[in-house]
């Protein structure tokens, strides 16, 4: 049977309508601790749960739904209906003062969104920042003067191996909130080796629908992931769970609490390889790994670092460097403005190179502009292609230029199932490679349109009658 990725927020149907450093400290009973060995696993848990689960919440958010009606209903004049649709997940305090962060695909498109804390009462959350890339969300409470809940201190540190123990804290179906137990059964799990995805903690502690942004916590109840997706042939948990490991965490609520509405990712600036094992062979390799530098982005980060086409990256601060995935996760986590040392090698000869972590360039321009008028591009906002817009979205920054679409309202492009995500390439023959190109384009009357628009690296030409 083939095994799916599962997002595990429990879905239901509604009838109507500065980061804190320390948990919460109690007394501990001197005659339980955190098992050390094989006799230990006859102890208990409890005194990590007890510094850890109160900082644990359940999130419920409710969006509206329209719901659509059989055609034959319709003619006898039942219109479609709107519905509320909800999910419940979990989240984690990270602040004193009610600053969560949960994943993002528990409160995307969430009109209502709901917090409930450990001793029960409810708050109503704001959205300080969402970030589809890295599936987390950041959330903000009000809360009475003068109090101050309890918090997870979030764990960065990169001493994490495989084997550690780990706790797993969420609300699972919810039932309420739940412990499950495990380790962490790997390390730096991508789902493309030649991308920039998270470089997820794997484990095999019990995660079950619900459990989306829930704590993964070590033996000193620090968070070390939040708990993000499951592989599984049932829907349910079968011990391949993954999390969002901490130091991404950090960066995302960072810029939250910097005011940001969107996550800046430092980017190298050269298209990346992994090493296969036929690439290892070619270059005399012991074994297939490191990342291979494909292409150098001209004036950015790389080049000026002086690292060239044909350069094998096998370290990155020390640490090794796997894959091409692994390398650029290395890189976002550094926040921009930060020396980062690179081990190269070239030519057979091993050397370092210092690259400083920058933002993407944004060139061109964004020029973000809604199109309208009698055009088939009407409803349909639309942005000049950049490498900071393709790190934004998750296109490839060396692609050409084009016109991106980011959103789309009622319009005629809806209808003609234009969708975000697309790029224009061109309109009757012209090629499209600004949106001033685009605009231009579609101000000129026509009856018929030929249009070329680029979907996940396949182009596709229509007319279109108007």
């Amino acid at each position: 049977m083939r095994a799916y990725r599962v997002l595990i927020p429990t879905l239901a149907l509604f009838a109507a309508s500065s980061l804190a450093t320390a948990g919460l400290a109690q007394a501990e009973p001197a005659a339980r601790v955190v098992p050390a060995n094989a006799i230990g696993l006859k102890q208990s848990f409890a005194p990590v749960v007890r510094r850890a689960a109160p900082a644990v919440v359940n999130i419920s958010s409710k969006r509206m739904v329209r719901q659509q009606v059989d055609p034959f209903w319709q003619l006898l004049g039942m219109a479609p209906r709107n519905r509320i649709e909800g999910s419940l997940g979990s989240g984690v305090i990270v602040r004193s003062d009610g600053v969560i962060v949960t994943n993002n695909h528990v409160v995307e498109g969430g009109e209502e969104i709901t917090v409930a804390l450990a001793d029960r009462r409810e708050f109503t959350a704001k959205v300080l920042l969402a970030d589809p890339r890295t599936d987390l969300a950041i959330l903000k409470i009000d809360l009475p003067a003068g109090e101050k809940l309890p918090v997870l201190t979030i764990d960065e540190r990169t001493d994490s191996q495989v084997g550690d123990l780990v706790l797993a804290i969420g609300d699972p179906f919810g039932v309420g909130q739940t412990v499950t137990n495990g380790i962490i059964s790997a390390l730096n799990r991508s789902a493309d080796p030649n991308g920039d995805a998270v470089s997820y903690i794997q484990t095999d502690a019990a995660i079950n629908p619900g459990n989306s942004g829930g704590a993964l916590v070590d033996m000193d109840g620090a968070l070390i992931g939040v708990n993000s997706f499951i592989l599984s042939q049932s829907g349910t948990s079968s011990g391949v769970g993954f999390a969002i490991p901490a130091a991404v965490v950090r960066r995302v609520v960072e810029a939250a609490m910097g005011g940001g509405h969107s996550v800046v990712r430092p980017w190298l600036g050269a298209r990346l390889q992994s090493v296969t094992p036929e690439i290892a062979k070619t270059m005399g390799l012991a074994t297939p790994s490191g990342a291979l530098v494909a292409d150098v982005w001209p004036d950015g980060a790389a080049a000026r670092a002086g690292l060239k086409q044909g350069d094998l990256v096998t370290s990155v601060d020390g640490g090794p460097v796997v894959d091409a995935a692994a390398l650029n996760y290395a890189i976002a986590t550094h926040r921009p403005g930060e020396a980062v040392s690179v081990g190269v090698r070239r030519s057979g000869g091993q050397q370092t190179l210092t690259v400083r972590a920058e933002a993407p360039p944004a060139t061109p321009a964004r020029d973000e502009r809604l199109i309208a008028g009698r055009n088939p591009f009407s409803g349909a906002t639309v942005v000049n292609l950049s490498p900071a817009v393709a790190e934004e979205v998750g296109l490839d920054p060396f692609g050409k230029r084009g016109v991106l679409v980011i959103k789309m309202a009622d319009g005629a492009a809806h209808q003609l199932g234009v969708q975000p995500g697309d790029i224009i390439r061109a309109v009757n023959g012209r090629d499209i490679k600004s949106v001033n190109d685009l605009t231009s384009a579609v101000a000129t009357p026509s009856s018929v349109w030929q249009l070329t628009i680029e979907r996940n690296g396949r182009q596709v030409t229509a007319t279109v009658r108007a």
